[in-house]
């Protein structure tokens, strides 16, 4: 006796894939991500880093450092400390510093460069504080000094733009 062996064929196609909750899905998802990388790009502060000096022999240029500690800041040269504000009231005296770093811009108005060290463990709230009062200073209400520039009414004085961030030595 033989066997037969008789094979169903089958004519079913396969099931389809439902996309239809994928396509809900990117239909939300997208506009979400265009909008919010909108968003972030306002809050971007974008650093350059300093350009390095030529090998020439000019003379000596400044290094303008800015050290956050934790019992406060220092203004530093490149070779030593130049200036120090201690902490008030467990706060850094952002005021004296914006007052200080535009002493230094009227004697050096060409400088665009800064840098800012900070320790470790301090709050990135600081940082930006730094960076805030090291880019520019509020207007002060003082009279003008002869030969001082003085920005408009409202207007915040332009400091030090181009700044690069590392850890405190």
């Amino acid at each position: 006796m033989s066997r037969r062996h008789h094979y169903r064929r089958k004519d079913k196609e396969p099931p389809e894939l439902d996309i239809v909750t994928f396509l809900n899905l990117m239909v939300v998802l997208i506009p979400f991500l265009l909008i919010s990388a909108v968003f972030s790009r306002i809050t971007i502060l974008e650093l350059n880093v300093p350009s390095g000096g030529s090998g020439g022999a000019d003379k000596p240029k400044l290094v303008l450092e800015v050290i956050v500690r934790k019992k406060g800041i220092e203004i530093g040269n490149g070779k030593g400390v130049v200036a120090s504000m201690v902490k008030v009231d467990d706060k850094y005296d952002v005021a004296t510093l914006s007052a200080y770093l535009k002493k230094i811009k009227i004697n050096y108005p060409d400088k665009t460069d800064a840098i800012v060290l900070m320790e470790p463990d301090l709050e990135y709230e600081y940082l930006v504080q730094i960076m805030d009062a090291v880019r520019s200073a509020d207007p002060v209400e003082v009279a003008p000094v002869e030969g001082e520039a003085t920005a408009p009414p409202g207007e915040k004085t332009i400091l030090f733009t181009d700044i690069s961030v590392g850890d405190a030595p």
